[in-house]
């Protein structure tokens, strides 16, 4: 992938869900680099000879495995982990889904449907979406995190003060995330690789793709940190930003309530302009559309923003 790691993991050495008494599988010196194998978020219940019945069958108990866990040696409750996110290598194929009972429009949506993908993993040029539209790529990864202090089972779906599934699309190449450490060896693990996002996630899925990444760790002695923080190494937008964007609002007491109204009436307003299905839309919203926050100060009312990027349908 470009580089050459200390140590590599693989994809079989992974697990579900965040637990401090999970053994680790790999113990590695700080400024050491790792090479994660990472399956997509079906964890292979979803391949690219798939159906739209597969989906109905997905069982959430294997969702979203993480690869690691991997024991930091020094590393202690009160310590920051670094960990910069040096390569991705993509697998040139994904998946994008409507799953019934989850994203924003769950509501809306009551019936699977699954979109494939197919990219060329080396060039990462704009993927096609049917005959619609064209997606810009941005590889990153979704989950990323340490084990909380907490005892037990978590599960891998919330995000949490550790990290996890945050699904922040700027966790791309050259980013650094810092990350609070809970218990000894902060006990890492990555997974959730996605080709392309858009901020919100709104659909519940983005074009979720096995992909091989490349991380370097390092720590940072007795710096309280309470949420995770990161450095992005440039602008984050410019794979978006070069024609503009059509943006819906959603304006009311409730940010939930805002944000689904902003969501729908860009699934209506792309229903109109492309002759789409609004469950494609819907779909594409989710993998490339930025759900934002525009104004949360003028009370009693809130401002939700939904920016669809006009690039994808040159």
């Amino acid at each position: 992938m470009g580089l050459s790691c200390d140590h590599t993991l693989h994809r079989h050495q992974h697990h579900q869900g965040w637990d401090n008494s999970i053994a680790p599988v790999l113990t590695i010196a700080p400024g050491q680099t790792v090479e994660f194998d990472i399956s997509e978020s079906s964890g292979g219940q979803l391949s690219p000879q798939s159906s739209v019945d597969d989906v109905a069958r997905m069982d959430f108990g294997k969702i979203n495995p993480v690869c690691g866990p991997v024991f930091v040696d020094g590393a202690q409750p009160g310590d920051v982990l670094k960990v910069t996110l040096l390569n991705f290598q993509p697998s040139g194929w994904g998946w994008t889904a409507n799953i019934p009972g989850f994203g924003l429009l769950a509501d809306d949506f009551r019936d699977p449907a699954l979109h494939l993908w197919t990219y060329n993993a080396d060039t990462l040029a704009p993927a096609l979406y049917g005959s619609w539209a064209r997606v810009p790529l941005k590889p990153f990864t979704g989950t990323i995190g340490v084990a909380p202090a907490e005892p037990g089972l978590h599960s891998i779906v919330p995000p949490r003060r550790v990290g996890g599934n945050m699904d922040v699309r700027d966790m791309s190449t050259g980013t650094e995330l810092y990350l609070p450490v809970e218990v000894a060896g902060a006990l890492f693990s990555v997974g959730d690789t996605h080709a392309a996002q858009g901020d919100g996630e709104v659909g519940g899925t983005a074009i979720e793709s096995p992909m091989r990444v490349a991380l370097k760790f390092e720590l940072i002695k007795q710096t309280p940190l309470a949420f995770p923080r990161f450095t992005t190494p440039g602008p984050v937008t410019r794979h978006l930003d070069s024609r503009g964007y059509e943006v819906t609002t959603g304006i009311g007491p409730d940010l939930m309530a805002a944000a689904r109204a902003a969501v729908r009436s860009m699934v209506d307003l792309l229903t109109r302009q492309h002759a789409m299905p609004a469950v494609e839309a819907y779909m594409l919203c989710s993998v490339c559309g930025d759900l934002r926050i525009s104004e949360i100060v003028d009370a009693p009312n809130w401002t939700v923003s939904f920016y669809f990027p006009r690039v994808v349908f040159d």
